[in-house]
C-alpha cells in the first residue's frame, strides 16, 4: 500500500492550484487525474481582479499577463439595438471597480503554467478514484486500477460530479434550465477588434465574445432551455453554431462574423449546473481530514465569469489553511492523534473562509443570468434602462476580492 501526506483528487485548476500552493510552502503532494493527460474543459475563461491577485501570491500572475492583453472596455448590446460602453480600468468616478484588472487567458497555458511550476510526478494521470474508506486518522482511497493510497489529507477537487463531494453528504448540483455553447476562433493573419468585451443579450439569449490576443477571439452563447432547438444540438457542431447564428441575426456583421468563421472541432455545448446555495451554506465543506474545492465544491452558471477564478481562490486559501497546520510545528515533534486535529481545525478554518464566498458567488451569477436572459416588455424596459448596469457592478463586486497571500501573517 503506497502512502502519501496529502492527495488531491482532480488535476483541474483547483487540484493544481493548490498542489502548488502546498509546493510553494515546501509541503509535497500527490494529485491523481482519472485521464491520461492533463484535462482542459473548455478553450478559454476571463480571469479577474480576484483570480490575478490569487496568482501573484502563487508567483506566476506577471508570467501570464505577458501573452494576454487587459481588457479595456465592456460593450453593451440588447436586443431593441441601444449600446452602451463602459469602461473596465477602473477609472472615472464610479469607485466600485476599484483597480479592476480582467483578461482572457486560455485554458490550457493556465494549466499548462501552473502544472510547470509543480516538481516531476506531482501528477499521476490514468488514477480514478473509485472509493474512501476511514482509516483511523488516515484515508484510504481506492482507485479504479486496484490500488489503494493511505493519506493523512484528501482534497476533492474532482469537478461537478464528485466522488469526494458525495462522500462528505453535499447534494448534487442542480440543472439550472440553461445551457452555453462556447467557441474558439484563430485568425492566422490577426484580428482587428481592441481588447474589449462585447456582450449582446435579448430574446433569452446573451452572446459575448471578447480577445484572447490578436490572433485569438473566445465566444459563447447562453440560452434558456425553454427556447426550441434541436435536443441533438449537444452531440452536433454544426447544428450548435446554426442554433447560434439564428439568435444574432441583429448583431454587426463583424460579431458576426466570429461565430461564422469558427471550425466545427472549436465548438462545445454543456448544460450549465450549479450547487444549490444553502447546500454550501449549511452542508459540509470539510469534514476530519477531507474537504473539496473548485468545481467539487460550488460549481455555478457562468454569468459573473467568477468559475475558474474561484478555484484559484480555493487553492490558495487551503494551501494556507493547511501550511499552517503542517509548518508550526516541526511534525517530528507531533504525534499522531495532535497532527490530526492541526489538519482538521486547518480544514475547518478553510470552509469558515470559504463558506460565506461560494454562496454569495453562486447567488450573484444565477440572479445576473437571470436577469439577462428574461423575456418579456417589462423586463427588456428594465435590462435597457438600469439592470445592464447593475449586472455589471454585480460583476466588479464579486471580483473586488482578495484572498490573501499564500503565507499567514
Amino acid at each position: 500500500m503506497e502512502i502519501k501526506e496529502i492527495v488531491i483528487v482532480g488535476a483541474g485548476i483547483a487540484g493544481v492550484t493548490t498542489s502548488l500552493g502546498l509546493h510553494r510552502l515546501g509541503i509535497r503532494s500527490l494529485v491523481l487525474e482519472s485521464s491520461d493527460k492533463l484535462r482542459i474543459t473548455g478553450f478559454a475563461l476571463t480571469l479577474w481582479t480576484n483570480a490575478w491577485r490569487a496568482l501573484d501570491a502563487l508567483g506566476i500572475g506577471d508570467s501570464l499577463r505577458q501573452h494576454y492583453p487587459r481588457i479595456s472596455k465592456f460593450q453593451v448590446m440588447t436586443a431593441s439595438s441601444s449600446s452602451s460602453q463602459i469602461s473596465a480600468d477602473g477609472e472615472g468616478k464610479d469607485s466600485s471597480r476599484g483597480n479592476n484588472e480582467s483578461r482572457c487567458v486560455r485554458r490550457k497555458e493556465l494549466l499548462e503554467s501552473l502544472q510547470r511550476e509543480l516538481p516531476h510526478g506531482t501528477i499521476r494521470y490514468s488514477s480514478k478514484v473509485v472509493s474512501i474508506e476511514d482509516s483511523g486518522h488516515h484515508k484510504l482511497l481506492h482507485l479504479a486500477d486496484g490500488s489503494t493510497i493511505k493519506t493523512k489529507v484528501v482534497i476533492g477537487c474532482d469537478g461537478v460530479n464528485s466522488v469526494l463531494a458525495k462522500w462528505l453528504g453535499l447534494e448534487k448540483p442542480v440543472n439550472s434550465g440553461r445551457s452555453a455553447i462556447r467557441g474558439f476562433v484563430e485568425f492566422p493573419d490577426g484580428h482587428s477588434f481592441q481588447p474589449r468585451f462585447h456582450v449582446y443579450f435579448g430574446e433569452g439569449v446573451r452572446y459575448g465574445f471578447l480577445p484572447c490576443d490578436d490572433k485569438c477571439l473566445y465566444w459563447f452563447c447562453t440560452f434558456n432551455l425553454s427556447l426550441r432547438y434541436d435536443k441533438d444540438m449537444e452531440e452536433n457542431p454544426a447544428k450548435m453554431k446554426q442554433f447560434v447564428l439564428s439568435k444574432i441575426t441583429e448583431v454587426p456583421q463583424q460579431a458576426f462574423a466570429v461565430v461564422e468563421m469558427t471550425e466545427l472541432n472549436s465548438i462545445s455545448c454543456s448544460q450549465l449546473k450549479l450547487r444549490l446555495p444553502w447546500n454550501v451554506l449549511l452542508g459540509n465543506i470539510a469534514k476530519d481530514n477531507v474537504c473539496v474545492a473548485g468545481d467539487a465544491l460550488h460549481p455555478m452558471t457562468p454569468d459573473i465569469g467568477q468559475g475558474g477564478c474561484s478555484a484559484i481562490e480555493d487553492g490558495v486559501v487551503l494551501a494556507r489553511c493547511l501550511g499552517e497546520a503542517f509548518l508550526k510545528k516541526p511534525r517530528k515533534e507531533m504525534r499522531e492523534d495532535e497532527e490530526y486535529e492541526r489538519i482538521k481545525k486547518g480544514l475547518e478554518k478553510y470552509a469558515k473562509e470559504r463558506r460565506w464566498r461560494c454562496f454569495s458567488l453562486i447567488s450573484a451569477a444565477y440572479v445576473v443570468g437571470f436577469i439577462q436572459e428574461s423575456d418579456g416588455k417589462v423586463m427588456s424596459f428594465l435590462k435597457e434602462k438600469l439592470l445592464s448596469g447593475f449586472t455589471m457592478w454585480a460583476v466588479w463586486k464579486m471580483a473586488d476580492f482578495n484572498c490573501g497571500e499564500l503565507k499567514s501573517s
